[in-house]
């Protein structure tokens, strides 16, 4: 069931977005500033250190030119006297001797409270730009005198009134923008109020109208330039729905006078469509019964095709025979004349012998290709006029109705590929599936490999779950678009008119759905050729 969509009232959402549009522009705004304030106020202190650092340093000079060791209790007496500012916490000066080391030489430390820290000569490199930690920043400068470096100077400046101006002006700015916020809230309440009266009339007004069905009352003027846009809509709108209720009035009498009158016109014509669904039903039935006939009359036609190819196929073995069999003969005849007019001899005997042996293996293989040509025709024909259900193997059936399809299948140049376990036993009927498989390659045949040198057909089956799964595909043409949703319906052929009955298919479907019990479906994602996916269940066997 669909959500209704929930209203909010106009109040709350005056209230909310002013209330938002404020929060949002004086928390930006207040932001900004506090952002802008510690940006220049940490520039200020980074600066103020700099001068300072630089200042120390050229006070320094002397100091560190000097070798006498008073020198450094006289540099940190005159630290002390020049460091006026409190920002400075701590101050290193490192002296650079002529090897090239760097030894510490004196330090200032801003009160006891700022304990001495350790040297940063490790750090001389890392410290030649300012440095921020958490409460402080730390720069390093040289010191010297000409072209000459004496040493390095650490300076280190805290942040922490920094720190504590930013933190008072946050909680200004805080007290700033919650004042702002009672503010808006109260001005957002003053505007609705002022704007709500009209509203509430004008609701209550209309109210009124939809309860009395009056809609030729008319709507009162209001103070508000768009509400009174509004209330002349609504008058027009009150007038357009008094005039289409009157209309409908009419329709509706004029309707009922015409009820009657179609009435009777249906009535007449109901006899009527009763006597002509009477006829179409009689019709319907003699195209079912001829529709059966002509399911039949195509597994005959199909029976006929095997029968000619059997024909075709037992020619030649039994022709190879016939041949080899009189050839024999005349071999017999010569050697019997030899013999009985005793010019024999021990070589022509022993050639006699080598052809006999050669014809009679020849004769024997053809017969032997005969006979099995012979049988599995047999075999397919008892499974395609039979309906009961038998233990057979499924490789073997597919064998035998692939070599009685032998023939057509050399003269069109058509390879099959199967893939089947070769002892899969199933207990199912093999008349229906027999016929399947001799359908689907006949119409791969006549329709999908018409007008190509050659052509592939592949069939995988497996059982699994209690359900045979058959896949037939070929490389052919495929099914044109336009017939592709309707395949599997009677009389469907692109051969119309030339030997194609459109029943192929049709008897297809109905023999895996109805004889087996399945389904059968066409995979119409297949770019070349077409598919056929096939299930129905059966019982497994033992082997």
């Amino acid at each position: 069931m669909p959500k209704s969509n929930q209203t909010m009232s106009l109040h709350t959402r005056l209230v909310q977005s002013i209330m938002a549009l404020s929060t949002i522009i004086l928390l930006g705004a207040s932001i900004s500033i506090i952002y802008m304030v510690d940006k220049k106020g940490d520039a200020a202190i980074a600066s103020e250190t700099r001068a300072w650092a630089n200042i120390l340093a050229k006070n320094s000079t002397p100091f560190l030119e000097s070798d006498h060791d008073i020198s450094q209790v006289k540099l940190k007496e005159e630290l002390k006297k020049l460091i006026t500012s409190p920002m400075i916490n701590h101050i290193h000066v490192y002296r650079l001797n002529d090897d090239g080391s760097i030894e510490y030489f004196t330090s200032y430390n801003k009160n006891h409270s700022f304990p001495a820290i350790s040297n940063k000569i490790a750090q001389i490199s890392q410290l030649t730009d300012i440095k921020y930690q958490n409460d402080h920043l730390e720069l390093i400068v040289k010191i010297t005198q000409g072209q000459q470096t004496l040493g390095y100077l650490f300076i280190q400046s805290s942040l922490l009134e920094q720190h504590k101006f930013i933190r008072k002006l946050t909680y200004f700015t805080l007290a700033f923008l919650f004042l702002s916020l009672l503010l808006a809230f109260a001005l957002s309440q003053w505007l609705f109020k002022t704007t709500s009266q009209p509203m509430v009339k004008l609701i209550d007004d209309i109210g009124k109208i939809s309860k009395s069905r009056n809609y030729q009352t008319q709507l009162a003027r209001q103070p508000y330039k768009e509400l009174d846009i509004l209330t002349k809509s609504i008058n027009l709108l009150l007038l357009r729905t008094d005039k289409h209720i009157s209309n409908f009035v009419e329709d509706h009498q004029h309707t009922q006078s015409q009820k009657q009158a179609l009435e009777d016109r249906l009535s007449a014509r109901t006899d009527a469509l009763k006597e002509s669904n009477q006829e179409l039903l009689s019709t319907l039935e003699k195209l079912h019964e001829f529709q059966d006939q002509l399911v039949e009359t195509e597994k005959m036609a199909s029976l006929g095709d095997m029968v000619a190819g059997i024909a075709h196929e037992v020619n030649t073995p039994i022709g190879l025979g016939v041949t080899a069999s009189s050839l024999l003969a005349d071999k017999l005849t010569e050697i019997k004349t030899a013999f009985e007019n005793k010019t024999l001899k021990s070589s022509q005997l022993k050639k006699f012998l080598n052809d006999g042996d050669e014809n009679i293996a020849i004769i024997f293989r053809n017969l032997e290709r005969a006979a099995k040509l012979i049988s599995s025709f047999k075999k397919v024909a008892v499974d395609q006029s039979s309906a009961e259900s038998r233990t057979f193997n499924v490789r073997g059936l597919v064998d035998e109705v692939l070599l009685t399809l032998s023939a057509k299948l050399q003269s069109a140049k058509v390879a099959v590929s199967v893939t089947c376990p070769d002892k899969l036993y199933i207990n199912s009927k093999p008349g229906p599936i027999n016929q399947i498989l001799i359908n689907l390659i006949l119409n791969s045949i006549y329709h999908a490999f018409d007008g190509l040198e050659h052509g592939t057909i592949t069939i995988n089956i497996m059982n699994l779950s209690d359900q045979l799964h058959i896949n037939y595909s070929d490389d052919g043409i495929g099914i044109d678009e336009s017939i592709k949703n309707k395949i599997f319906d009677p009389f469907t052929t692109t051969k119309r008119g030339r030997g194609g009955s459109g029943l192929g298919m049709h008897l297809v479907f109905n023999l895996v759905t109805q004889a087996l019990g399945g389904h059968i479906v066409l995979d119409e994602e297949q770019e070349q050729g077409v598919s056929f996916d096939i299930t129905f269940p059966v019982e497994l066997a033992a082997s």
